[in-house]
């Protein structure tokens, strides 16, 4: 079990590749065809769930849990799917989530197998038309599901799919990996019964027990800080409860309700459980990168609106994170990472100098530097003398034959390889423009899949590590495999991480890593945005938030991107 990421109990959609659905063709208006029924995500505010290949519908509910299956059965194909929305031929048969409850329409259909299982309350309604599938957290949520018709239901999830077409004179694929990524990001909005706000899902997978992340909700922010700033405010405000006065902050936070109560007594009980999540409330405690995630949500959130209210409301716990950091520097002046697997990378015990984490460092000096100004002048200007400081500490230390190494030990050891989540380094100016251009050629060459000759899976999309890590005892789980995971899978976020840098800098070769994932998803079936993939060993869940961020850089680059890629070969 991935303890940082999902609990042992959740089914592991996915699978060999070879096992995947029917292939998905994407459409001129960005919606997809399909002619089998494929992998299909469904996520609102409450009601969340995934319908098989074989009509399996499974559902849960936020800060519930599982609320039960059922087989559908008179669903035929062809199909078009939207967000939310699946039409059948004719569209006579289909599917519809509703917004407003926790209520999804099955048109022309019928139940078989129908499994009320978990905390989760499940009611299966038969009407003229077809069914209604509601659940909720007692008999009285589901009701509300219930009060809803078809019409109603169908107009909603017509509307919400509607709203994620953001860049409708793309091209077909491009229209439809922005619409997608705007429903991932979209519907990782969760809420109470009551229609508060309940944190950023990270997807699918992580609903029991609730819980909402630092890195997650901070690559989300892009897309949200377009559409609705007072989301990402929201949620800086949720994880601002758990950064604990000396700057610490756990990988996430598990949402206040029912179901974490049990959570949290179960975790009294089980010493394995109180090992990995300290305090009520947490989720894997003391992350690396977490508390550097804070504060660039904050800096994201004021470059944004203009408003540095977060800021100030916050800034004793961004003097404690920056406090924290600077006790953590070792002999180069820059934060050690302990020897433990709490940074994104949670199947890998990086020690030392970690690229990614010390792109993150200086991200967070500057955002510190820039807000201290007008908040606290001694602070800012500490700040900034640090990343002066760190940047040339990055270049001194982390460069070996031209390469930026993934992390060196404090025994002196490299990891050698090229890593695709150093492109932190780039994304917040933690080294010079020539070296960025370096790195930025250095992962066309050999991260791009389609030019490494070296690596035996064809040309399938971004490799997140290459060579497979050296470093085989640090290593656990699923990272262990190469190209699996960690260890060289595809991560949709950071290839928009890369693509974002390319265009940034206005080089060619930015659409492969934009969109090549995403017609790798629809190749296998996969009706959403991954949370990664690996060629020999299937993928992650389905509508994963973060794997918005490809969206996210479309729209933001949005003219360049809309004119075509003049690099693209």
């Amino acid at each position: 079990m991935d303890r940082g990421r999902r609990p042992d109990h959740r089914p592991r959609p996915g699978g060999p590749i070879a096992s995947a659905s029917a292939p998905l063709r994407a459409r001129p208006d960005g919606l997809i065809d399909a002619d089998a029924m494929p992998a299909f995500p469904l996520m609102a505010p409450r009601l969340q769930g995934e319908l098989g290949p074989d009509g399996t519908l499974r559902l849960a509910v936020w800060g519930v849990g599982e609320a039960g299956s059922l087989r559908i059965a008179g669903l035929a194909g062809p199909f078009v799917v939207a967000p939310n929305r699946l039409r059948g031929e004719g569209g006579a048969a289909g599917l519809a989530l509703a917004q407003s409850a926790p209520v999804l329409a099955i048109r022309g259909a019928r139940a078989e197998r129908v499994h009320i299982e978990g905390a989760g309350h499940m009611v299966v309604a038969p009407r003229p038309e077809g069914l209604l599938v509601a659940a909720g957290m007692d008999a009285a949520e589901a009701q509300q599901g219930l009060a809803l018709d078809f019409a109603q239901i169908e107009r909603e999830a017509d509307a919400y799919a509607a709203a994620c077409d953001l860049l409708p004179s793309a091209d077909p694929l491009l229209r439809g990996l922005v619409i997608q990524g705007a429903h991932a990001a979209r519907s990782s909005v969760r809420g109470y019964p009551n229609g508060a706000f309940a944190g950023l899902s990270a997807g699918l997978a992580y609903s029991s027990p609730p819980r909402t992340y630092y890195r997650d909700g901070y690559w989300t922010m892009p897309l949200l800080l377009r559409l609705d700033p007072a989301v990402a405010a929201a949620q800086i405000d949720l994880l601002a409860t758990h950064v604990q006065d000396d700057g610490e902050a756990p990988s996430g936070v598990i949402i206040a309700c029912p179901h974490a109560e049990a959570f949290e007594a179960l975790r009294l009980t089980e010493p394995a459980l109180a090992a990995a999540h300290w305090r009520p409330g947490e989720w894997w405690s003391d992350h690396f990168d977490s508390p550097l995630f804070f504060v660039l949500a904050i800096g994201d959130h004021a470059a944004t609106t203009g408003d540095d209210a977060l800021a100030r409301r916050h800034w004793p716990k961004l003097t404690a994170i920056f406090r924290r950091y600077l006790a953590l520097r070792g002999p180069d002046g820059l934060p050690v990472k302990p020897h433990n697997d709490r940074d994104w990378a949670d199947n890998v015990f990086r020690q030392g100098l970690v690229s990614y984490d010390l792109g993150l460092w200086v991200g967070a000096l500057e955002v510190l530097s820039r807000l201290g100004a007008t908040i606290d002048a001694a602070l800012a200007a500490e700040a900034e003398g640090e990343a002066a400081a760190a940047r040339a500490a990055i270049d001194r230390t982390l460069r070996r034959d031209g390469v930026m190494v993934d992390y060196l030990r404090s025994d002196g050891w490299a990891e050698p390889h090229l890593a695709l989540d150093a492109m932190t380094l780039l994304r917040f100016d933690a080294v010079a423009d020539e070296r960025a251009q370096v790195m930025l050629e250095q992962a066309r060459e050999h991260l791009e899949s389609r030019r490494n000759a070296d690596q035996p899976y064809g040309d399938f999309g971004m490799l997140s590590v290459w060579p497979p890590f050296a470093d085989r005892a640090a290593l656990r789980a699923k990272s262990a495999f190469p190209y699996r995971y960690h260890n060289g899978g595809d991560w949709p976020w950071l290839d928009g991480l890369y693509a974002a840098e390319r265009l940034r800098r206005d080089l060619g070769g930015w659409r492969y890593p934009l969109v090549r994932w995403w017609a790798a998803c629809l190749e296998r079936g996969w009706a959403g945005p991954v949370e990664h993939f690996s060629a020999p060993f299937g993928r992650g869940s389905l509508l994963q938030a973060w794997s918005s961020l490809p969206a996210a850089v479309a729209l933001t680059w949005a003219e360049r991107v809309l004119a075509g890629d003049p690099g693209e070969a």
